[in-house]
């Protein structure tokens, strides 16, 4: 006796959780310092605002976006910030380490080090006045 086959029905593909949570956090780190709407990022990646919501909360539980209460069109929403970003080249690029003529001779336990290397103490202190101050008024 023959057994009938059952028929599956193909769904289309869905995409995972951890994929979607994953490109939310990199589209969020891409905005910088401005943020992203919550509504407008569902939009980008073609979630449901239900999922959407979903992930922005876990993201958050995570430590890796601030999520800020803001009134857009009458209506409340959350802007998408991420706490941490993405290290880039310009973030080294003016250290005074990579130019440096003693650089072969530099150790921790030399004469030459970067514990008492006034060129690296300095360019340190203008990143943390950076920081401090990221709009660069003085």
């Amino acid at each position: 006796m023959l057994k009938k086959k059952k028929h599956t029905r193909i769904r289309p593909y869905m995409p995972k959780r951890a994929d979607l949570e994953y490109k939310a956090l990199h589209y969020i780190s891409q905005t910088h310092g401005q943020g992203v709407l919550q509504s407008d990022l569902w939009r980008k990646l073609g979630a449901s605002s239900r999922e959407g919501s979903r992930i922005a909360l876990k993201l958050e539980n995570k430590g890796l976006i601030r999520r800020d209460r803001e009134l857009r069109s009458g209506r409340w929403t959350y802007r998408l910030f991420p706490k941490r970003h993405p290290p880039s080249i310009r973030s080294i690029s003016a250290c005074p380490c990579l130019m440096c003529v003693d650089d072969p001779r530099c150790n921790a336990w030399g004469a030459i080090s970067p514990n008492v290397c006034e060129r690296l103490t300095d360019w340190l202190l203008v990143l943390a006045k950076e920081e401090m101050n990221p709009s660069g008024d003085s």
